[in-house]
């Protein structure tokens, strides 16, 4: 299969749009990430995705609207507090999980009676789903496990051959996936933390709970209702560390530890200062960490390392996303000094 790269003006935007109409998979950006569409309606073109990025059948997908009026018609029933976020935080990166209508198959939903759903603020990404005219299904445009994409190039060297076109939108503005959220009752829970921060869901509500999924390691056969929860995800081939400590200690253990196949993730110049050791700055506070993660652990195949060590990000704001992305790349192994 031949996959075309397609850039952003009308008359691609409608092709990318009748494609996904037609069954097909197609490389789309969002804010967030590039996603990897399809009609979310369609069980075998929803079954391409899967194919394409050798994802596991019980992972759940998440829709993608491009209208809010879109949303009645999926699901069996819009909370309150769905409302109040909807108002707040649409379009944007927040996912939220409802009680699915059957119009929605099984195979959308990871088997599950409930269904993620966003409205994402890339208007790349809106044009191309009311073009299509059908909700899009699109996880992260990656091979499953891999590092997830910013930009159209890191999806054609994933997906070139797989899928029949990719939209270059530019890089993801934000990097991370969406947060996605549930609620229960008068509550919020983040099931996985994204640029929309527990600080700003508590601008809706003050009973915002962070489930233990987002910092632990689930069993194999935990049953999960969002994407990014269970499998190990993001991962580079080289052997991650995240190393949770300040300037001075970060330096002395990768200076100890570290050899030539090693490549420190780090905030900046100085935190590798006086090593020999080679290094990718991955961002100076969240927002950019959050932007930059994705491509500095691409970078790290890239470059052939073998073991990494990546400074431990902040644990609140977007800053908990990134430790969330970065703690399933190091398949939760971390060390505090």
């Amino acid at each position: 299969m031949e996959t075309k790269l397609l850039n952003t003006d009308d008359e691609s935007l409608r092709l990318a749009g009748r494609l996904l109409r037609e069954g097909k998979v197609v490389g789309i950006p969002t804010e967030t990430v590039y996603g990897l569409g399809a009609n979310a309606l369609d069980t075998k073109a929803v079954g391409d995705i899967f194919k394409a990025k050798g994802r596991p059948q019980d992972n759940p997908l998440i829709v993608h609207i491009s209208e809010l009026s879109q949303l009645e018609g999926l699901v069996e029933e819009i909370p309150e507090l769905a409302k109040k976020c909807a108002e707040q935080f649409w379009p944007g990166p927040l996912t939220m999980i409802f009680k699915k209508k059957p119009i929605i198959p099984d195979t959308t939903s990871g088997g599950l009676d409930t269904v993620g759903i966003r409205m994402p603020s890339n208007k790349y990404a809106r044009k191309i789903i009311s073009y299509a005219g059908v909700p899009i299904a699109a996880p992260s445009a990656n091979l499953s496990g891999s590092p997830s994409p910013t930009t159209a190039m890191h999806v054609f060297k994933d997906m070139n051959g797989r899928v029949p076109a990719i939209v270059d939108g530019g890089m993801s503005a934000v990097g991370v996936e969406s947060t996605v959220i549930c609620f229960e009752g008068d509550s919020i829970r983040i099931l996985r933390p994204g640029f929309i921060s527990k600080e700003d869901l508590c601008e809706v509500t003050d009973n915002v709970l962070i489930d233990k999924g987002v910092l632990e390691q689930l069993s194999a056969d935990a049953v999960v209702r969002s994407p990014g929860m269970k499998y190990k995800h993001y991962s580079p081939t080289a052997d991650v560390t995240i190393i949770d400590a300040d300037a001075d200690k970060f330096r002395a253990y990768v200076s100890e530890h570290g050899d030539s196949e090693t490549v420190c993730l780090v905030f900046s110049d100085s935190d590798c200062e006086g090593t020999s050791l080679r290094y990718i700055n991955y961002g100076a506070d969240s927002k950019q960490q959050a932007q930059k993660l994705f491509d500095a652990l691409r970078q790290l195949d890239e470059i052939g390392a073998k073991k990494a060590y990546a400074r431990c990000p902040e644990k609140t704001g977007v800053g908990l996303a990134v430790y969330n992305r970065l703690l399933r790349a190091a398949g939760f192994q971390v060390i505090k000094l």
